[in-house]
């Protein structure tokens, strides 16, 4: 039961995030669209691709250490996980609840329910990813982390030697 509460933290903690970042206007978010409908923003001088891009890295790298470092505390600390194999099992079930979320939750729930989302000037260029497109990609990050969770267990043990 910890561990369904631990994770619906984790996903409002991601959640949060991107809605600070989107603020009121997906322009704000414009690298999370697809990369056809940045270019259609940029040709229609809605938006600079290179700008939009940059943008992207930006809140990217302050939002990836966020979640990662959460992630960490809450393996290390409030579950007090010291072993290697838990910490990876652990890890990698958070990883994968994020990945799904952010899938059905905001791509496939809020993105197409949400004014939010619709950026003026851009009215009849698609921007809401297929249900397709979503599970192979939300597919692919399932076995890249894989990988993540092996960095952040490792992180855990070294805590737990501390």
């Amino acid at each position: 039961m910890l561990m369904l509460l631990q994770m619906a933290l984790y996903c409002l903690l991601f959640i949060g995030l991107v809605k600070c970042a989107v603020k009121d206007n997906g322009l704000n978010v414009l690298y999370f669209y697809p990369k056809e409908y940045i270019e259609e923003a940029h040709k229609r001088g809605i938006a600079d691709k290179d700008a939009t891009m940059k943008k992207g890295k930006r809140f990217m790298t302050p939002f990836l250490i966020i979640i990662f470092v959460a992630l960490i505390l809450i393996i290390a600390f409030w579950n007090h996980v010291t072993d290697f194999k838990t910490a990876y099992i652990q890890a990698y079930l958070f990883l994968v609840v994020m990945n799904w979320f952010d899938g059905i939750v905001l791509d496939r729930v809020w993105v197409v329910h949400s004014k939010i989302w619709r950026i003026e000037g851009m009215e009849g260029v698609p921007y809401i990813k297929s249900w397709k497109t979503v599970l192979v990609k939300r597919t692919a990050a399932m076995v890249l982390y894989l990988v993540v969770a092996l960095v952040i267990a490792g992180i855990v043990v070294l805590i737990g030697k501390i």
